[in-house]
């Protein structure tokens, strides 16, 4: 058994720890509210805005730049992680996801990455490669910021870089529960069963000229959509950990306190063990 002076050296660790870990989900719940608001606010403008620029674009006699569908031959992957961990398996599932896009379903093809986040562009720079890293966005996470990393993917497929973009990222569901997602960025995917019927809208200059202008708006929406959702996911992931951390610690604070009585209890037994010992030698 340690002795007592281990003993409390384990107990003020473990309340050090239990304090930093308490006030770490504290900070993430106080976080995770303002994320929450923000894309529960946006994600049915952003869902409708994509149903229906889909529907329009499923409708145009002629195919348009965003919506060219060619032999995949080049891949690019928009992995989207945290900057920091500490979040259970937020940044894990991302990171398992990814590789196996990589090595699985585009097997035999280029594949490339970009990080949004430096644990993406940790971990996975290490095995494959990626071509950019845009952690900073964190920082000041506005549509404006994100939108300049949009522009430059869709840049990269009109310009025969890639022939398909996908994006992985962690979907708010609850603070417990995030969803993996793998959506296709571009080439735009048309909603199937047909185009949309002419007297649902009246088109002003006309449809070809509306859609243009919405497909760039449309896909930078989806982007920032992914990074908001992956934002409130990581506060949510980190606020379950730290508060599945902090009964741990006490459980453990407990279990130790616990010895550490039983251990002082034994040595006070033994010190009138041998004080009883010592007066009876004195007595015969």
């Amino acid at each position: 058994m340690a002795n007592l002076k281990e003993i409390r050296n384990r107990i003020a660790s473990v309340s050090s720890t239990m304090q930093i870990t308490s006030a770490m989900k504290m900070v993430s719940a106080a976080k995770l509210k303002k994320a929450q608001d923000a894309i529960t606010a946006m994600r049915p403008y952003a869902n409708k805005l994509t149903e229906l620029l889909q529907n329009l674009s499923s409708s145009l006699e002629a195919g348009n730049k965003f919506s060219d569908q060619r032999e995949v031959k080049k891949v690019l992957v928009v992995a989207i992680t945290s900057n920091r961990g500490l979040c259970g398996a937020f940044n894990t599932n991302i990171i398992k996801q990814s590789t196996l896009l990589v090595e699985d379903t585009y097997a035999g093809k280029q594949v490339d990455i970009v990080a949004i986040g430096k644990k993406a562009n940790d971990i996975l720079g290490k095995n494959f490669n990626v071509v950019a890293n845009h952690s900073e966005v964190y920082d000041d996470l506005t549509f404006d910021n994100v939108a300049t990393i949009a522009e430059g993917l869709m840049d990269q497929f009109t310009d025969g870089s890639y022939d398909k973009i996908d994006i992985v990222y962690n979907k708010f569901k609850n603070a417990a529960t995030q969803i993996i997602m793998t959506e296709q960025f571009l080439p735009i995917v048309p909603t199937e069963g047909g185009e949309v019927s002419s007297k649902d809208y009246i088109f002003e200059p006309s449809k070809p000229e509306i859609v243009e202008q919405l497909i760039p708006k449309s896909l930078k929406t989806q982007l920032y959509k992914g990074i908001r959702d992956s934002f409130a996911s990581e506060h949510g992931a980190r606020m379950t950990a730290m508060h599945k951390a902090t009964d741990n610690a006490t459980e453990l604070r407990d279990q130790l306190k616990l010895t550490y009585n039983k251990a002082r209890q034994a040595a006070i037994t033994n010190e009138i063990l041998e004080i009883v010992g010592g007066a009876e030698a004195l007595n015969n």
